[in-house]
């Protein structure tokens, strides 16, 4: 037909505009946490921080652990000590204590430091004088390890000392206490008075070891050996000093 134009569908249905339709906003809802949430792990935060300070502490008394597991129980067969091992230890009681120069303190103060204890009366007869020299010379035979071990007289009466043992003191730490104190902490053997014994306290102020009554030369001999070996064992968590 002339003058007249067909449509086309498909070209008509093209520009035709479609209706726009909204589409709704997609929202992801999270939900919050519940209080019984909330305590749950708080609780196991303070689970794990207790097994941390536990893990922590156990670290740092390990070499104290290791070293007394070394001497107590991973000693070689066949291997005597000289002194007495004292069980179970003892810790040094807060007894009071007065230095010669007049001073109040307390045998717990004591603590930090390997110390070599005698007990006797101010008047000082042989047999104390002889302790005294042993103590010293234990003490100076160990070399460069030395200044871990104190050498302590503990004096039990009120008896002044001699001028002439003064020299021998000076590097010694001389207390006067009571000697119904010294009883209850020291532990001679049956009887023996406590005077006639030198003692082994560790840096803990633990009382670990009782050397013989009446020692002598070859006992002193012996007993430089077990201090030696408390040394080494503790080498590696002990340090000269308090």
């Amino acid at each position: 037909m002339s003058g007249s134009k067909l449509s086309d569908p498909l070209l008509s249905s093209k520009n035709q505009a479609e209706p726009a339709v909204d589409a709704p906003l997609g929202l992801t809802v999270h939900s919050m946490p519940t209080p019984a949430d909330v305590a749950l792990t708080d609780g196991a935060r303070t689970r794990i921080g207790r097994w941390k300070m536990l893990f922590v502490l156990l670290i740092c008394a390990s070499p104290v652990i290791a070293s007394y597991w070394t001497y107590y129980v991973l000693r070689p067969e066949g291997r005597r000590n000289f002194g007495e091992l004292i069980q179970p230890q003892r810790p040094l009681p807060a007894v009071s204590t007065v230095s010669l120069a007049g001073e109040s303190s307390s045998l717990t103060a004591l603590k930090g430091q390997w110390l070599l204890i005698s007990v006797a009366s101010g008047g000082c007869d042989a047999p104390c004088q002889q302790r005294l020299y042993f103590q010293r010379q234990l003490r100076e035979t160990l070399g460069k390890e030395k200044d871990r071990l104190d050498r302590v007289w503990l004096i039990q009466d009120d008896a002044p000392v001699s001028p002439a043992l003064m020299p021998a003191l000076t590097q010694a730490t001389v207390l006067r206490v009571k000697v119904q104190d010294l009883t209850e902490w020291l532990s001679p053997v049956q009887d023996q008075p406590v005077e006639n014994h030198l003692f082994l306290v560790d840096p803990l102020g633990n009382l670990m070891m009782r050397f013989p009554a009446n020692m002598d030369v070859a006992g002193a001999a012996k007993a430089k050996r077990d201090i030696e070996r408390v040394l080494r064992a503790s080498a590696f968590w002990d340090t000269p000093g308090r």
